[in-house]
């Protein structure tokens, strides 16, 4: 029985900086609302839309901003993706091992299979899960529960991600955390969360992986 890999898409598989701070600032800009700084945008990449927008306009108009943002992201926003170095060798390589990977990202999984199929990471990935758009699942323990019950057989499961709430939900769910530190979280926030690994590059990530499999 294979074990079965997760993978966050932002800031671990793909660099969404661009996109995703472009699609903020459009949002924005159409709400005549002023621009956060730099370090504030960078602290968006991660957490569900839902999070993070009423922080910046309020509860009232995170529903309206989330649907301006999609509208930039729909057309311009997820082509802006940059996937890291090596990240496709490191997919094949855990593939070829005989583990099942997946994708689980608080994106709608519309938006982010789009991704990974365009950057020729789909051809090692099974299943990409993802939020709703209605933000249904948005949160990393849910999402990953969800996932977790649609893949009952699996030998063992890991989850890999760049923010907190990536680790989280993998403790929550029976997972072993593994973080990246070449994301967007700082390796403070990756061991705080529960990290009992962590990959300084996509190139360290398979025998991350396998040593934590070992354990």
């Amino acid at each position: 029985m294979s074990a079965h890999i997760y993978f966050d898409l932002d800031g671990t598989l793909t660099d969404p900086y661009e996109g995703i701070t472009g699609c903020i600032l459009y949002a924005l800009d159409k709400l005549g609302f002023p621009h956060p700084s730099d370090e504030y945008l960078h602290s968006c990449i991660g957490p569900p839309l839902y999070d993070t927008f009423p922080e910046m306009v309020g509860d009232e108009l995170t529903l309206r901003a989330i649907d301006l943002y999609r509208e930039r992201f729909a057309e311009i926003g997820w082509r802006e993706n940059v996937p890291y170095d090596g990240i496709n060798a490191t997919l094949a390589t855990i593939a070829a091992a005989g583990h099942t990977l997946f994708v689980a990202t608080s994106k709608p999984h519309i938006h982010a299979k789009k991704i990974v199929d365009h950057f020729g990471m789909g051809e090692h990935i099974t299943k990409v899960y993802g939020c709703e758009l209605d933000g249904t699942r948005a949160n990393k323990v849910e999402l990953l529960k969800y996932a977790k019950a649609e893949n009952p057989d699996a030998a063992k499961r890991v989850m890999i991600g760049d923010r907190k709430h990536d680790l989280i939900g993998a403790t929550a769910n029976g997972m072993h955390p593994i973080g990246v530190s070449y994301g967007y979280g700082s390796v403070d926030e990756l061991t705080g969360a529960g990290a009992t690994a962590i990959a300084n590059s996509p190139a360290e990530l398979p025998e991350t992986v396998f040593n934590v499999l070992r354990d």
